[in-house]
Formats: structure tokens, sequence, C-alpha cells
């Protein structure tokens, strides 16, 4: 089931990985996809607005744990490409301790201050009933979210990137027929759709730990693995909290231009809703070339395969270049009848002002593709400083977005939110890759140096030994 990605042609290898990356990112939108599809529809335009609106706090907490899940799985992609396989059960038990605490507090903070943080979000009035409610059941379901996000990005650290997608599509085929029967037949309204996806997750946390209890035994954590060194912790807890955090400053940045929109009125809360939920799912290609290449780099970092990663990226960042320019395009030509599945044929200057956030988010998707591979493979390094800098850039320039430029232009100021981020955090990731890219030179040249000597000790060694 494990994959090697330190051997083969790097390219070959980082694309078959991403391809169920891709698949399962795709269908992991399908969720958020299909709650706001069966709500616009089947309720009305204002519930929409109302899952719109928790959608920023929803992306705050549950969207630290998918980045602090991906920070633990890369100890565990390292160890593995060393074949430190005791090490790689160690931090696995590492991040399953963190893993819980995370959930823990995710869950009291969210059950306890949904109604507060959406009344500091400015969040309209006749919103915040529906949006309190699918926050509530979200954040409950903390656990079930963190144990997938982590079971998920452990198993995919070993290069197995098939079996979660299976499991993914499980679940999606199962949340959609849970929304439509909680909604269409139940009555639940928003409820329904937040319980079907907690409901679906604990499907996929299911899956998972069967396919690790019957075809991973790599896996198989004895009680002596959770006698977890003081250095261990350490390691896991600082890149899982790290990109946890960097998730979380970005969500920050997303909240005040959520704040900004809310002021606009329940018309454009729903076309930022429906327009966002489209580009989501059009830039999940993207994402999963990011995700793809922190396992590929920590891997060969194991490995001290330095030239394979360098290479790996070169290469990497051409083929992205051309996926964001072919999804751009697709998105600002198709953009009108996509955002129509959300909110119908009823609401015409909503579904107009949509597709102008998608012309322009589309037409700079480059900045997004570069932004992901480079950040993911700087932080497949095990680097945690410039990322984090990244998000901070990312913070800043949304928050600029909403307090200025949606305060003169309205609605565009919004449309012009997130490309700005990307641009503001990709700057310093850019930066950092060129001295980063030279050390791996390096590092190629000193190993092949110490290998060439002992060589040469070995033959001198054997020389001496045939004159004895």
């Amino acid at each position: 089931m494990a994959t090697n990605l330190t051997v083969g042609p790097p390219t070959r290898g980082i694309i078959a990985f991403t391809i169920p990356l891709l698949i399962g990112n795709l269908f992991q939108q399908m969720y958020a996809f299909t709650d706001a599809a069966v709500v616009g529809r089947l309720i009305d335009v204002n519930a929409l607005a109302a899952v719109g609106a928790a959608g920023g706090l929803q992306f705050l907490l549950i969207g630290f744990t998918f980045g602090a899940a991906g920070g633990l799985a890369i100890p565990t992609a390292r160890a593995f490409g060393s074949g430190d396989f005791p090490q790689m059960r160690r931090y696995v038990a590492a991040g399953a301790l963190i893993s819980l605490g995370i959930a823990a507090a995710i869950t009291l903070i969210g059950t306890l201050g949904a109604h507060t943080l959406l009344t500091w979000l400015n969040t309209p009035a006749s919103l915040i009933e529906n949006s309190e409610k699918f926050l509530s059941i979200a954040f409950a379901g903390a656990v079930v979210t963190m144990t997938y996000n982590f079971l998920a990005s452990t198993i995919r650290a070993l290069g197995d990137s098939r079996t979660p997608l299976i499991f993914l599509i499980v679940a999606c085929v199962l949340n959609a027929g849970l929304v439509a029967l909680f909604i269409g037949v139940f009555h639940w309204g928003v409820a329904g759709a937040s319980t079907a996806t907690v409901l679906a997750q604990v499907v996929s946390v299911a899956l998972c730990l069967i396919l690790i209890t019957k075809r991973m035994p790599q896996l198989h954590l004895k009680r002596s693995d959770f006698h977890v060194r003081k250095e261990d912790l350490s390691e896991c807890a600082r890149l899982g909290l790290t990109m946890g955090f960097q998730m979380s400053v970005i969500a920050i940045g997303s909240l005040i231009l959520q704040y900004a929109i809310n002021g606009l009125g329940p018309d454009s809360v729903a076309a930022f809703t429906a327009a966002m939920r489209v580009d989501q799912t059009a830039s999940a290609p993207l994402n999963s070339f990011g995700l793809a290449m922190a396992t590929y780099v920590a891997q060969n970092r194991g490995a001290r395969q330095w030239d394979r990663i360098r290479i790996g990226i070169f290469r990497i960042t051409l083929v992205v270049i051309g996926v964001a320019i072919a999804l751009g395009a697709l998105i600002i030509f198709a953009g009108t009848p996509i955002v129509s599945l959300f909110l119908g044929d009823s609401s015409p200057g909503i579904t107009a002002m949509a597709h102008q956030y998608l012309i322009i988010n589309g037409g700079l998707y480059i900045l997004l593709a570069l932004l992901f591979v480079l950040r993911n493979s700087i932080q497949g390094m095990g680097l945690t400083g410039v990322p984090t800098i990244a998000g901070a850039m990312e913070l800043i320039f949304r928050a600029l977005a909403g307090i200025v430029l949606v305060t003169h232009f309205g609605f565009v100021g919004a449309c012009l939110a997130s490309p700005l981020a990307w641009l503001g955090a990709l700057v310093p990731v850019t930066i950092a890759w060129f001295p980063e890219r030279r050390r791996l030179i390096k590092r190629r040249q000193t190993d092949e140096t110490m290998r060439q000597d002992i060589a040469a000790e070995i033959s001198q060694a054997a020389s001496e030994n045939g004159l004895a």
C-alpha cells in the first residue's frame, strides 16, 4: 500500500501521487458544494447566506485541523523515507496525542462561543440563528474531523494517496444522500447539512482505521510507542501547530473580509458564498499538487535525495502553471451556469456578482499555483518560519481588502481580496526559495564528497590488507 517517492522519475511519481489527491480534493469540496446547492435550492437564498456567514468561523477552527494534520504527517513521511519505522510509529503516536488535544479545544471554543463570534462578525440579524445552528453541530463534530484529517494525512505520508480517495468518495456520496434526506424529507434546515457532513466523516474515520488494521502493518502502534519522547512530541507539535496556526492566520484575514461583506447585506453574502464554493472547487487541483509536494519533499529529505527535491519542484512548477491557466479559463467562461446551480434562475443580480468574483480570481490563478507548490515544498523540508510569514502576509492583505477596498469599492473590493493575499504570501516564499535551492545543491555536493572519501578509505583499507 505504501509508495516510496524517493525512487523513479520525479515528475511521473509526483503526478501519479497527485491524481488521487486531486480527485479526493474535488470530492472533499463536494461536501461544501452539496451543502450549498441543496440549502440554496431546497430552502432559500437567506439560508445559503447563513451557511456562508458561518463559513469564515468554520474555516478558522476546522481549517486548523487540516493544517495541523498536514504538519503532523511531515515527520512521519521523513522517517518513512529514511526507513526508520520505529521512529515513524513514535511520530504517529505523538501526532495522535496532539490531535486529541486540538479536537477538544476546538469543540469547547466553537460550541460555547458560536453566537458571540457571529455577533462580532457583524452577521446580519436575519442570518444569525441559522448560522449558529450550522456552526454548533460542525464544532461538536470536531473530534471526527480532526481524526479523519490526521489518519488520511498519515496514510498519505506513507505514499498511499489512492485508498483515502476511495474512502472519501464513499463519504461524499453518503453526505449528498444524507443532506437531501435531512433537508428535503426531514426538514431539518441548515442543521441537516452540518449533521450530514459529520456523519459522513464518521464513516471515513472507520474506513481509515480498517485499512490501517488490515493492510498497513507499519502503522500498527504498540503501547510502548505512546511512551513519547520529549523531542518527538516537540517536533510534531512544532510542525503541526505551526501549520495549523498558518491556516488560522489565513482564516482570520477571511473573517475580517467576511465582516466587511456582511455589512453589504444578504445579497452580497449569498453571491460571495456561491462564488467561493466554485472557486474552492476549481482551485482544488492546485492545492492537491501542493499537498503532494509536501509528502514528496519530506520523503526525499529523509532519504537525503537533494537533487530529486530540486528537480521535482522545478518540473511541477511548470505543470501547475499550465493547470492554473486552464482552470482560470474554465471558470471565467463557464462561471454563470456553475453559479446558477446554487442560486437557480431567480437571482440574476446575485449570479452576476458571483461571476464577477470568478473572473477576477480565475484570471490570477497562476499566483495561487506558485504559492501552493513553493510553500508546501518549504514545509516539506521541515521549515516553518517562512510559511508562517507568508500566512501573516495573507492576513494583512485580506484585512486591508476588507477594511479599505470593500469600504470604497463594495463587492469589487471583496473580489480583489484573494488575489492580493496570494501575491502578498508569494513574495516571502519566493524570496526564501532561491537560497534554499542553493543549499540543496551544496548538500548534494557535500554528500557526494563524503561518499567519495568513504569509498577511497575502503579502497585503501582493502589494498593495505591485501599487501599484509
